[in-house]
């Protein structure tokens, strides 16, 4: 029988506990008075969970290799056993699993209330700011409680949502190992742009096509409601392509985001798009410019392109010259936003970057360079996109490093 550590009792940490319990002595060490707290805040309170979609294009890291190896049939299959075990049942709408409570707390007091009944004591407002190893023992705090164990964990988190307990303080205790932390950076995150204009687009929602660009290269794309704000853009679609930009803006590239706010003609040419306007000017050829638009997107949004594009909102479409329809077109289907920040850590729902994976046994989740020593969830060098990828990756590297174990 071995004594196992687990520092952070979130997702990553509570699946672990579970996982390693089998013949094992398992102790989590966690610094909130409650373990799971930033489970009971993720997708409003409804908590998105997996995703049936685990294709490895929802994952990011700096050592994609290595990410691709992490991934298998086996691992989604045990997975979804272990949520079986754990007594949840499951709601699923297009692939998204969410508790059938719709709460955010019962997939909490599930991995809680199953690692009890394992045997895993739980000890709560502990924090634990150092570990060292001697031979083949770990001794935690051991300037104070000299707690000593087999085998240690560590799950506690990026430097995500401070305020759960996710301050960093993991990458801390890997770097007193000699691992790898790549620089972790806020993801699925607002983009924050300098436009003048902002406040008059501010808290309007609708369907847009996003791409980033990298001066002129396009570097990725997404599709769905996006939300505009006094101070950028927000949404889903805009959190799956922002891991990206801290670190272009960090090397001072100029980072764009192109939006299509008629996403539904992204497949046509040019030409074919013209057409489209056309045609519609022909059919409805009394409609100014902004009773057309006001058809297609949404009224208070109508204003502020047509602004932007120079155009008079009472002239026709038949009224424009080549130029100007040419310039309201582009406005509409490719309007070009200069993003110079994101906001913080405070707002993001994940980070970028930590622990490196080229310095992990990714079917294992145990380090290389310290044998005994393992890691998994949001400390890794992994990011998901939104969709219960995060959490999903929480499940299946605290399953692995358990069952390592």
């Amino acid at each position: 029988m071995a004594k196992i550590a687990i520092i952070g009792g979130g997702a990553a940490g509570l699946t672990a506990s579970i996982n390693a319990a089998k013949n094992n002595q398992v102790t989590i060490f966690e610094r909130n008075s409650i373990c799971g707290k930033k489970i009971t805040i993720t997708g409003n309170g409804k908590c998105n969970y997996w995703n049936e979609n685990q294709d490895i294009s929802n994952y990011h890291s700096d050592d994609p290799e290595q990410l691709n190896n992490f991934f298998d049939d086996r691992i989604f299959q045990e997975t979804k056993a272990f949520f079986k075990k754990i007594g949840l049942i499951p709601f699923i709408k297009d692939g998204y699993y969410y508790p059938y409570s719709k709460q955010a707390i019962s997939v909490r007091n599930a991995l809680e209330r199953t690692a009890l009944k394992c045997g895993v004591e739980i000890k709560k407002d502990f924090l634990v700011t150092d570990i060292i190893k001697k031979e083949d023992s770990f001794f935690i705090n051991p300037q104070n409680e000299n707690l000593k164990f087999d085998k240690v964990i560590i799950t506690s988190g990026s430097k995500c949502a401070p305020k759960t307990g996710s301050d960093g303080l993991g990458y801390q205790l890997a770097s007193s190992f000699s691992h790898k932390i790549i620089k972790p950076r806020p993801a699925l995150v607002q983009l924050v742009s300098d436009a003048n204009f902002l406040k008059h687009w501010a808290k309007i929602r609708c369907e847009a096509l996003v791409k980033l660009y990298n001066e002129n290269k396009e570097l990725t794309k997404d599709r769905g409601e996006i939300q505009l704000t006094d101070y950028g853009v927000s949404g889903i679609c805009v959190f799956n392509i922002s891991y990206l930009v801290p670190k272009l803006l960090e090397k001072k590239q100029n980072i764009f985001l192109h939006i299509n706010f008629l996403p539904f003609l992204s497949q046509k040419t040019f030409e074919e798009i013209f057409t489209f306007f056309n045609d519609r000017s022909q059919e409805f050829s009394r409609n100014t410019l902004d009773e057309m638009l006001e058809e297609l997107i949404p009224y208070q949004l109508v204003d502020v392109l047509l602004k932007e594009a120079k155009i008079k909102k009472e002239l026709t479409w038949q009224k424009l010259n080549y130029n100007d329809q040419k310039r309201l077109i582009l406005t509409l289907t490719d309007f070009s936003l200069k993003i110079v920040d994101t906001l913080t850590f405070n707002e993001a729902q994940c980070a970028s970057g930590g622990v490196s994976l080229k310095e992990i046994d990714v079917k294992t989740m145990e380090s290389k360079k310290v044998k005994n020593l393992y890691f998994a969830g949001e400390i890794l060098d992994v990011n998901g996109n939104c969709g219960g990828y995060n959490l999903g990756f929480a499940f299946m590297s605290g399953i692995k490093a358990g069952k390592s174990c």
